[in-house]
């Protein structure tokens, strides 16, 4: 129990209250224990069980988060359906890198690279941009669709499983 007062320092009454509750602690939970008809101490014993940290006893126990780690990635090429163009680990959906993003209106949609030009954060690399530069500014349409654009820049990005 907590008394509060405005002086520093317990005052005289409540270290006489604390001392005769100290002292008469047992006959307390006695009477608690009658009254709630022995609910008192089981809530006292669930909650220090609830303290208590968990025991593995005959347990088996995954750590999903290391076994991910010592997998490879299986990277494919993706167009998510807000029109993001990317390279995600097939086992887990999991974003690698931004290749880019398809811009443009029903009538006119083009594949716009990941660069700094372009208003991207994190520009893709040097070496993939060479690689698929050449695909900048295509016109997606009915002739070279987002499964087509898929494929070539798994093609070209050497991504491609047998």
């Amino acid at each position: 129990m907590d008394i509060f007062s405005k002086r520093d320092g317990p005052r005289l009454e409540d270290v006489k209250a604390r001392r005769v509750l100290s002292e008469n602690a047992g006959t307390i939970r006695k009477l608690a224990d009658q009254i709630s008809n022995g609910g008192f101490t089981r809530m006292r014993q669930e909650q220090a069980r609830a303290r208590e940290e968990p025991k593995p006893d005959g347990l088996i126990i995954h750590d999903l988060k290391a076994s991910a780690a010592a997998r490879t990635p299986e990277p494919y090429v993706k167009v998510s359906i807000n029109n993001r163009v990317l390279i995600a680990d097939l086992s887990n959906g999991r974003q690698i890198q931004m290749l880019g993003e398809i811009r443009g209106n029903f009538m006119s949609r083009k594949l716009v690279l990941a660069t700094k030009e372009n208003g991207f954060f994190s520009p893709v690399d040097d070496e993939t941009r060479e690689a698929i530069g050449h695909l900048e500014n295509v016109e997606i349409n009915s002739e070279f669709t987002e499964t087509d654009l898929a494929n070539t820049l798994e093609t070209l990005l050497g991504l491609k499983r047998e």
